[in-house]
């Protein structure tokens, strides 16, 4: 009988575990279906980097001693002087995935390869329950079944394709998530676009701008925001991800935290400005000498339509510049997608449903403390990690609240202050 079981491995669930190992008296177990930790594979393109300050790691700010910590890291592997005269806060992205992999292969709490496929409560004579995890193992594809007191679901987020995407044959039509994956395929065709306009967007366009030369492809790239815009970096503005504004946003009415997240896009969805930079600094360089490179940037440009041409390659794009309310159409032999990603409920859930409770847009319940509300007064607690945009603002899925979050829920599993939760942290006050 665990005292918690962790359901998938990610950033959040790695620093959970990590945070919980040295607390005397809990018994933790976290599942993850992939073979190891990967953190987005299909993104590690070389040369990007975080877009959070490497303390952001899984455990620095919770415990900045803890030997899981990026500092000790780059201590073990013996890379501490370099990165003390790379003096960057901002590590490659392929960097923290490493990290994030030597943080697991240490940690006897996780366990790869094993997909929850059910979870089930379970009552006892005494009228107290918990509950029975089925894990299927991706190797021997043998069920075990597990026990446990309480649950932290930790599954994160899956890409988002439209249905007009959707429907054609991913090496053709991808999504972003996928690119280093096709980025072969990209290499071979006569034409790309790309959609969308965050950060990935940004630098898949980027990727693909620098290799144009060499392999001689059309490159378009359309989204339907205002412009090619940086994200909110100020100093002040990311105050907004602080365990301060979590709090604040927490107490709004819910109506009003509807209508204020799509309001805060450039918080978490611009592309930062030094890709902006770069991409501008490829596209002058491309211009020399009068030079016109086949390139198109529109934005307030929305795909709504993708077809298959009919006896060729590629599809055709039939778009609207909303901005204008002109419609046009162009061909293309590959589409990247960086439609940005969705939660969904995990279907290991599905004998849950009729215990937790939702919202009425079918959202979970989430308490300030990131627990699942439930439909009955229960020993057992389910605990959620980057699934509470919604009640919980735009820091949900921030790694540099990932701590903040761990430090909350490890406090009310031990039943004491583990590890300390300030009131104060920044210098913005929120709120009357």
């Amino acid at each position: 009988m665990y005292d918690l079981i962790g359901i998938g491995i990610g950033p959040f669930n790695l620093g959970l575990a990590a945070l919980a190992e040295p607390v005397e008296g809990l018994d933790a177990l976290f599942l993850e279906q992939k073979p190891h930790f990967q953190w987005h594979a299909g993104l590690l393109i070389e040369e990007t980097t975080l877009q959070v300050p490497f303390f952001a790691d899984a455990v620095t700010m919770a415990d900045p001693t803890s030997r899981y910590s990026f500092l000790n890291y780059l201590h073990e592997q013996e890379r501490l002087y370099k990165f003390y005269f790379l003096e960057r806060f901002h590590i490659p992205r392929r960097e923290y995935n490493h990290y994030c992999q030597w943080v697991a292969e240490q940690l006897s709490c996780c366990r790869f390869g094993q997909q929850v496929v059910g979870v089930q409560r379970k009552k006892e004579a005494d009228g107290s329950g918990y509950f029975q995890v089925e894990a299927l193992d991706i190797h021997s594809r043998e069920r075990q079944y597990y026990q446990a007191r309480h649950l932290v679901v930790g599954v994160g987020s899956v890409p988002y394709l439209p249905d007009g995407f959707s429907s054609h044959p991913t090496e053709d039509v991808f999504h972003s998530a996928e690119f280093l994956t096709r980025k072969e395929r990209c290499q071979l065709a006569k034409s790309i676009t790309v959609v969308g306009s965050g950060q990935s967007a940004a630098e898949v366009f980027l990727e693909l701008l620098k290799e144009q030369s060499t392999y001689g492809y059309r490159l378009d790239w359309f989204t339907r925001s205002k412009g090619f815009f940086p994200m909110e970096y100020s100093k002040l503005g990311l105050e907004h991800f602080s365990p301060d504004y979590t709090r604040y946003f927490y107490q709004l009415p819910q109506e009003k935290k509807d209508c204020l997240l799509p309001k805060q896009d450039l918080l978490y969805k611009g592309i930062s400005a030094k890709t902006i930079a770069d991409i501008y600094d490829v596209l002058y360089e491309g211009s020399v000498g009068g030079a016109k490179p086949p390139v198109r940037l529109m934005a307030l440009t929305e795909v709504t339509e993708v077809q298959a041409l009919e006896g060729k390659e590629g599809y055709q794009l039939t778009c609207l510049q909303r901005e204008q309310d002109e419609w046009f159409e162009l061909e293309s032999e590959v589409i990247v997608a960086a439609t940005g990603y969705r939660h969904v409920v995990p279907a290991c859930l599905r004998d849950l449903r009729s215990l937790i409770r939702w919202d009425e847009f079918g959202r979970y319940i989430v308490s300030g403390d990131y627990q699942l509300q439930l439909t009955e007064e229960i020993a057992n607690k389910i605990f959620i990690q980057n699934g509470e945009m919604h009640t919980h603002g735009v820091g949900a899925p921030d790694l540099g609240l990932g701590a903040y979050r761990n430090s909350v829920i490890l406090n009310q599993l031990a039943g004491r202050e583990v590890y300390p939760v300030r009131r104060r942290h920044v210098f913005t006050q929120f709120g009357v």
